[in-house]
């Protein structure tokens, strides 16, 4: 049993067990200095975090404590040897409905508040938030979530960006870092994309590789980066950053200007009212039922965070980043259990997922589209994609009812035949659906594998320059759908019947905004970050894209209240809403957001294209 001259024994054991395992000798040494090893009798409480904010952070070295709901006395967590608790109430610096106390005889370490928020700002301290927040432990257990930081990262950044160019040597550019404090480097490369030169890269690629310093950047940084654009929340890319393991994430205009570069440290700061309770067991899942046991319990998560006083449009971000992890966790299953190739292609998710719109009622749209030299593998790969679709079926996630799905002919090709296909469309966008291809295709976005192998975006920028009439019967498929005239009647008088919320209203916002993005040549993207593209392209005025911004943000949020309140009743979530049963407010603002779109509609109708 430690005492507090045990230093040598307090760290041995702190090193075995995480978020410590990665840190410095003599940062753990120092903490073990610092820390207080104290014993308790069962049922002692150790600390009530709804009536106090606390200072320290608790570790379990030998018994067990129980963390319990202060407000109906549910079990929450049982924290064993090497676990941590009173973390989440330390970082958020507000007090949470939750007590803890040991079961049977304890004994605990208490490690003081200032060091472990500095730990939990490095990336093993947040990849351990992301892993081990809240989670209950088995799969039968709810998750409780809070309210989330809703801030776009546009918001967060600061600080000069250092921007090189490609045959910039490894040596300038640890002196051009060093003058400009910056951790890392951005690399512009021919091809417009970005690519990023880290402490990371410096270390495992040149110093660890033996390569010299006047080595060329671009031969020893990451590419492409991975980038957010502005508009995206810091939950979700502080999750995105987490599961891919990066620190740096480069945030980007709708146009791929450069704003700046958030690093995992400032958005850990920017959380303060949030937490990372999401956490999904996503990651550890090893076994088909495990992953389809966290699956079925995505739509509940989704219902929590709304009915916690998270927005509408940061939950369904939330859950488009959730079942992102479902689709590339059930792609790595399906692989192991084949020898197709786990690279060389790239899996690309559609629709509502793709611009993070998605809803619990969302189905799951998909497309392959893989390296030319990989022709042999086609039948293995479409039969990979099969597997997917069967696993995320099993994780309450299913397939495209109208057959959007990578096993399908139609949305699994070659990264040539897909820029053929896409060429061809805006050619003659009226044969083989091309409109309706390309609007698919236009909002993917990769969750696996090489982004550069997802080539329809690229053939269509510029198209307001190059393929004006191609774009100017875009507008019209976007104008062509109405909304029904019958159902607002019943809006605005009757109040009887039933409405689509998605398909009535919702769509023709979404297929309108997609116009307005490929005008100002912004493809896949948020609808609202389509509609302020819109309006600085001309092809709507500023008035009208934050009109019809609000009516869509107006819409999200009835389309989740409906749809949480049908999973709480135990019902298949959907988008047909009974008119009584609505609010007479929301019912107002229903009629008046229907009313809104129908004029804007014309507006465009009569304003027709910008001019070139």
């Amino acid at each position: 049993m430690p005492t507090s001259s045990d230093q040598h024994e307090l760290t041995s054991f702190l090193r075995r067990h995480t978020p410590f395992q990665a840190m410095a000798d003599e940062e753990l040494a120092s903490l073990a200095t610092k820390a207080v090893v104290e014993e308790f009798a069962p049922g002692t409480v150790i600390a009530d975090y709804s009536a106090r904010v606390p200072d320290d952070v608790w570790m379990v070295y030998t018994g067990h404590v129980v963390l319990r709901s202060t407000t109906d006395g549910t079990v929450i967590d049982t924290v064993g040897p090497g676990g941590i608790f009173g973390y989440m109430p330390l970082l958020t610096g507000a007090g949470l409905d939750f007590d803890a106390r040991t079961m049977g005889p304890s004994t605990l370490i208490r490690l003081p508040g200032a060091p472990m928020r500095t730990q939990f700002a490095k990336p093993a301290g947040l990849a351990f938030l992301a892993s081990s927040a809240w989670n209950v432990g088995t799969a039968d257990r709810p998750t409780i979530a809070a309210a989330t930081d809703s801030r776009p990262v546009g918001e967060l950044v600061h600080g000069a960006v250092l921007l090189l160019g490609p045959d910039t040597s490894v040596r300038d550019a640890v002196r051009d870092m060093t003058e400009q404090s910056a951790s890392c480097a951005l690399v512009r490369l021919p091809d417009g994309t970005l690519g990023i030169f880290t402490d990371r890269d410096l270390r495992t690629r040149v110093v660890a590789a033996g390569q010299p310093l006047d080595t060329r950047i671009d031969r020893v940084m990451t590419a492409p980066a991975h980038t957010v654009t502005a508009d995206l929340t810091a939950d979700i890319v502080l999750m995105e950053m987490l599961e891919r393991g990066l620190r740096h994430m480069p945030v980007l205009t709708p146009r791929g200007d450069v704003i700046g570069v958030l690093e995992d440290a400032d958005l850990l700061a920017a959380s303060t009212r949030q937490s990372f309770v999401l956490r999904r067991s996503i990651g550890q899942a090893g076994t088909v039922a495990d992953l389809q046991r966290v699956g079925r319990r995505v739509a509940g998560v989704a219902g929590q965070l709304f009915q916690n006083g998270t927005k509408a449009s940061a939950t369904s971000a939330i859950l488009s980043v959730v079942i992102d992890s479902l689709v590339r966790k059930a792609l790595e299953l399906a692989l192991a259990e084949t020898d197709a190739p786990s690279d060389g292609f790239a899996w690309l998710t559609l629709g509502s997922v793709a611009r993070r719109e998605a809803m619990p009622s969302s189905d799951v749209d998909s497309a392959l589209s893989w390296r030319d030299d990989l022709a042999a593998a086609i039948p293995q790969l479409r039969s990979v994609a099969v597997r997917v679709h069967d696993i995320l079926d099993g994780c309450g996630l299913p397939s495209d009812r109208n057959g959007a799905v990578a096993s399908a002919a139609s949305f699994a090709r070659s990264q040539s035949d897909w820029l053929a296909a896409a060429e061809g469309w805006l050619e003659h966008p009226l044969r083989d659906r091309g409109l309706i291809l390309s609007s698919l295709l236009i909002d993917g976005r990769v969750v696996w594998g090489d982004p550069t192998l997802h080539t329809v975006p690229t053939a269509y920028r510029r198209m307001r320059e190059e393929h004006p009439n191609t774009l100017r019967l875009q507008r019209l498929d976007a104008l062509s759908s109405k909304v029904r005239t019958r159902s607002l009647r019943d809006v605005l008088s009757r109040r009887g019947g039933t409405f689509d919320l998605k398909n009535h209203a919702v769509v023709p916002i979404v297929n309108l905004a997609r116009w307005g993005g490929l005008t100002a040549d912004v493809t896949s993207a948020t609808t609202p970050v389509r509609l302020s593209a819109a309006a600085q392209s001309g092809a709507i005025s500023d008035r009208d894209a934050q009109t019809l911004g609000d009516v869509f943000v107006m819409l999200q949020r009835l389309r989740m209240a409906h749809q949480v309140e049908q999973l709480a009743a135990g019902h298949t979530p959907g988008d047909v809403v009974t008119m009584s049963e609505l609010s007479p407010l929301n019912r107002s603002l229903l009629g008046d957001g229907l009313r809104e779109i129908a004029a804007v509609r014309r507006r465009v109708g009569d304003f027709g294209m910008p001019r070139v």
